[in-house]
């Protein structure tokens, strides 16, 4: 896999200065938690799950998660669960040389877990782990042991000695109580902490946070713009995403719209960068509600967020087209991470608009190389709207 990796090879040329790297499942974690990207969401119900996960790889989605949980009614499960078997049978028979997106499941509870895994049997070795919904101290414990468990021998001879991970969502109401949110990410830091190298990255749940309070925010508006939820982002970041080797990655939340509503303000996404270029294209995205999407992923990246949680596929070239590290930041990230610069100091930009101070700025460096690994570096004079427009004309 690697993203991008659904345009002409000279389409990528013509946009990348470096091009994304491959991966697959047997990565490092730390690879595959940056490359996760897009996540795109589906209702493990759907009768043709095997097609649309084989289309959606041929249009550039690199992660999904097939639910069972919140997409799904109480009275589909037991069915779902016989497609997913059904599925996975049909991806492994039909599409045994095509390059699949990471898959996870998301279930209900952990006991579902240990069933899954024996009924998928050799077909397993396609998934990549599970999302863990509702994650507090004690479910965590209950999911993360019933993941180890269910890799009994045969189930490790599937996966050819590889791990299956886990992915757990904090969406809890104690998570937006200001009371109980400390005592909370604090259980939550110390089982994610001992189950480490199962813990792929952290989701947000942002629908369920919002639904303790009875808010939905508008398609003009980031959460950001919900000061409720921007607190709790905020916390969740400060306790489990540091950046000195004891955070994890965490993935930003859900955006739900994808149809025009009529607008209360005028639009948030500027002319001039599409000007000349793709103007059609800026008239596309406002029309679906698009500049909000954009808006707020830029907003992820600031406040320490990496990737995003989808529901529609239009939503996945977005994010994927902003994950790219421009050429700006790579040159900036380079001069940091200098060999003679590990003493310190201050220098100026090569771009010569800004200072980089060596120590401070020297994780965010490495986190954008991280990146860079996998999403690519931009040419020069390439900036996110032809990396839209490319993935928009060829999805």
């Amino acid at each position: 896999m690697r993203h991008f990796g659904h345009l002409p090879d000279e389409v990528r040329t013509s946009l990348f200065h470096r091009e994304p790297g491959e991966f697959s499942m047997d990565s490092p974690a730390r690879t595959l938690a940056v490359a996760l990207g897009a996540t795109l969401y589906c209702p493990a119900t759907r009768p043709r799950l095997a097609e649309d996960i084989v289309k959606q790889a041929g249009r550039g989605v690199v992660s999904m998660v097939l639910c069972l949980e919140d997409s799904i009614q109480d009275a589909e499960v037991a069915e779902a669960e016989k497609n997913l078997t059904r599925q996975f049978a049909e991806l492994a028979e039909l599409h045994p040389g095509t390059a699949l997106p990471l898959l996870f499941i998301r279930v209900r509870t952990p006991e579902q877990i240990d069933d899954l895994v024996r009924r998928l049997g050799p077909t397993v070795r396609l998934l990549s782990g599970f999302v863990l919904p509702k994650f507090s101290e004690e479910r965590g414990v209950l999911f993360l042991e019933a993941l180890i468990s269910a890799e009994n021998a045969e189930v490790t001879a599937a996966l050819g000695g590889r791990r299956l991970y886990a992915m757990p969502v904090l969406e809890s109401p104690e998570l937006m109580h200001r009371e109980t949110r400390t005592e909370t990410l604090s259980g939550i830091s110390r089982i994610v902490d001992k189950y480490r190298d199962r813990v792929l990255a952290l989701r947000l749940g942002v629908t369920d946070l919002c639904s303790a309070y009875g808010l939905r925010r508008a398609p003009y508006m980031t959460a950001y713009d919900v000061q409720l939820v921007a607190s709790v982002i905020g916390d969740v970041v400060n306790m489990l995403g540091r950046a000195d080797g004891t955070g994890f990655t965490v993935t930003g939340p859900v955006w739900e719209y994808f149809k025009h509503h009529e607008r209360m303000f005028k639009p948030q996404l500027r002319s001039s960068p599409f000007s000349g270029r793709a103007e059609s294209l800026r008239t596309a995205l406002i029309e679906h509600d698009m500049d909000g999407l954009l808006r707020e992923i830029e907003l992820d990246r600031a406040n320490g967020l990496q990737g995003k949680t989808c529901i529609h596929p239009t939503h996945v070239a977005p994010v994927h087209a902003l994950s790219v590290v421009s050429h700006e930041e790579f040159s900036d990230a380079a001069d940091l991470l200098e060999p003679q610069r590990c003493g310190g100091g201050v220098l100026r930009s090569s771009y010569t608009n800004k200072m980089n101070e060596v120590k401070p700025h020297r994780a965010w460096a490495e986190r954008t190389m991280q990146r860079a690994e996998v999403f690519g570096v931009a040419r020069e004079d390439v900036s996110f709207v032809e990396l839209l427009a490319a993935s928009v004309r060829t999805g």
